[in-house]
């Protein structure tokens, strides 16, 4: 299948035996191959791994230094018809002065030596003792190392020729503790991931430091931060390794190992680079602009990875708008909830009016916005008899959802009033000559816009503010009606999409309105439906929006991948089929994801007027700030491309 971006790269901590290159080689070459065998793209072993960090003056010896320079030799060897770049640790002796050097390698090729910049000399470390710098080398060198002819110097990196955005950098330990690590300027030349050869010795508390540095600088960096660290086999004289290996994304720890094992070890993830340099992209402004001038001479060496792999193995969370665990959820929907009703506020004490005008359906999002504007009156200490709660029954409201309207407006102690609109759309049927036996988009739309024009005309009369109750969800694909629903004076949900909604409303049941707890709950188990239609010979809702335009959680995962990212239709496929393998058939993710593009490029017209609301997370629809795009754009690139998802199935 094709990579969309996707590398394997792995983090291997070999057992080692102090002084005893033959040994520490034979456990590399080991390792390297099980890593061919599990199609690794990248593999790095720690800091002078081959020979052990641990020697000391025995750096001084001549022997140990030449057998060093043989055994990297012979790793090259084996590297030999296989595809993956390997990084391997060892000393490298040049102009009368030692170096602890990174070594790159690939199919039977010494791609580049890249020496330590800084040298720890304090408490348990003496590196100065031994090594030199790689500030020496001003410029990059040609040396003659382990029977090749190679470059050596600290400003190289290597670029996958099949994919430009696959650009690896190389940093040791120490280097990444300074306050401006290597990999910032090597990230700002491009390089998409860096590797850490280390040997950081553990001490009470030093594991959860160093694992912040390692995720907070692939944060800053954008890119995958890739830290593998010495461990069982070093010297224990005073000091103890544990072997830590941690992978990073963006700020996301995707993998980490358990230290202090007693054999060799490896962790392995799949990191995605498309995404990397699509997030770099986007904030190219910010980004690129931290750029030297000054500093432009690195070496590009190209290296080159196969186009295919046999499967992408990483875990796709199905939910990306909701975090996965439980206290990070909980703590996002209390962010939200005091964002919505921030924004609230000050729109209600800027524009002083006297009421918030909101309808009420019995559903998710007009409940929400209602739960919004009580508890904004809370904030402000103003009565709660300011929120104007108008629910509106019509041609398809049920007896459930208006119960749960009536229940939400009573028990919250807001000023409420039920204003049917079926006398004012029969009306308005028989103005334009429409049929109301014609259940068309004419009968949807016109109670639509009955509805908006009641809420508007109330606010008129109180000196209100209509609060909108569209979700993002909602925006992105089209589902309101034009100048109806899709219209207020402020849209407290327009940030949200619709399976955070769901969570947000439970959040609050349980944490901050329990009055309304009960009813809270009866409605997060309604279905999804505008009721614009008539009920079925049950008396229950007939028309559920997810039958129409699908499922809101697939939706929402082609949003957040498609505009978060900007991912191809392929690559939403083969993560949404990674995510819902057991939920939903091929068949059934292709035939959403067709509606959902289809939908959200020919629905921009609605998104280009919308009314303001806060923006609460990385994805927004506004026209003003986080998307811009014209009302009349082709959808033709994107059919192309699931014409091809079809095919495939």
């Amino acid at each position: 299948m094709e990579r969309f971006g996707f590398y394997r790269i792995m983090c291997s901590t070999p057992e080692v035996k102090v002084a005893d290159v033959g040994f520490n080689s034979s456990e590399i070459i080991k390792m390297m191959k099980d890593a061919d065998k599990q199609d690794v793209d990248i593999q790095v072993f720690p800091e002078l791994c081959i020979t052990g960090y641990t020697c000391a003056d025995l750096f001084f010896q001549d022997a140990l230094v030449i057998e060093a320079e043989k055994a990297v030799a012979q790793i090259v060897g084996q590297t030999r018809d296989k595809k993956q770049l390997v990084v391997v640790g060892a000393p490298v002796r040049i102009f009368n002065r030692l170096y602890n050097c990174a070594v790159a390698i690939q199919n039977g090729s010494i791609l580049g030596v890249i020496p330590k910049l800084y040298l720890p000399e304090y408490n348990e470390f003496y590196e100065k003792r031994w090594f030199s710098s790689g500030f020496d080398f001003v410029e990059n060198t040609k040396i003659n190392y382990a029977e090749q002819s190679v470059e050596i110097g600290h400003k190289i990196l290597f670029q996958n020729s099949t994919d430009p955005n696959l650009i690896v950098g190389v940093e040791i330990c120490e280097d990444l503790w300074v306050p401006i690590p290597p990999s910032s300027y090597q990230s700002l030349r491009g390089a998409t991931v860096i590797l850490n050869p280390s040997a950081s010795n553990d001490l009470v508390g030093k594991n959860d430091y160093r694992n912040e540095l390692v995720r907070n600088q692939s944060a800053r960096i954008m890119g995958a931060y890739c830290y593998s660290s010495a461990g069982y086999g070093e010297s224990t004289t005073d000091v103890v390794y544990g072997g830590g290996a941690i992978i990073c994304e963006n700020g996301v720890k995707l993998k980490e190992s358990e230290r202090f094992s007693l054999e060799s070890e490896s962790i392995y993830a799949d990191v995605d680079i498309n995404r990397l340099a699509g997030e770099r992209i986007k904030k190219q402004g910010s980004f690129h602009m931290n750029n030297p001038a000054e500093d432009s001479s690195y070496k590009i060496i190209s290296f080159s990875l196969p186009d295919k792999i046999k499967k992408i193995d990483r875990i796709v969370w199905k939910h990306p708008f909701v975090p996965f665990n439980t206290y990070d959820r909980n703590h996002r929907c209390e962010e939200i909830f005091n964002i919505q009703i921030s924004a609230l506020a000050k729109r209600l004490v800027h524009t002083a009016s006297k009421g918030l005008v909101v309808g009420i359906s019995g559903g998710l999002d007009s409940t929400l916005a209602l739960l919004v504007c009580v508890k904004t009156c809370d904030r402000l200490g103003i009565d709660r008899k300011t929120v104007r709660a108008i629910t509106m029954p019509g041609f398809g409201t049920t007896d459930r959802t208006y119960n749960n309207a009536l229940n939400l407006m009573k028990n919250l102690n807001v000023y409420y009033e039920e204003i049917s609109i079926v006398d004012a759309t029969l009306q308005h049927f028989k103005d334009i000559g429409h049929d109301p036996q014609v259940h068309n988009v004419t009968y949807e739309n016109s109670q639509a816009r009955e509805r908006t024009q009641i809420l508007m005309d109330v606010a008129n009369r109180d000196n209100g503010l209509v609060v909108g109750t569209g979700d993002l969800s909602e925006l992105a694909l089209g589902w309101a009606t034009y100048n109806g629903d899709h219209m207020s004076m402020y849209g407290v949900n327009s940030g949200i999409p619709k399976t955070l909604v769901r969570y947000l409303v439970k959040w609050i049941a349980d944490n901050s309105l329990q009055e309304v707890k009960e009813t809270l709950y009866d409605i997060l188990d309604t279905p999804v439906s505008p009721e614009l239609l008539p009920p079925d010979d049950q008396g229950l809702i007939s028309q559920k929006t997810e039958e129409v335009v699908g499922p809101y959680e697939l939706h929402d995962f082609y949003l957040y991948y498609g505009i978060r990212f900007g991912f191809t239709p392929g690559k939403i496929f083969e993560l949404a089929k990674l995510a819902f393998d057991d939920q939903y058939a091929d068949e059934i993710l292709y035939k959403w994801l067709e509606k959902f593009c289809y939908r959200f490029i020919s629905q921009q017209f609605k998104r280009s007027c919308l009314p303001d609301g806060p923006k609460v997370g990385s994805i927004n629809l506004s026209p003003r700030g986080d998307w811009r795009m014209p009302s009349d754009a082709s959808v033709k690139v994107w059919e192309t491309e699931l014409k091809i998802i079809k095919d495939s199935i």
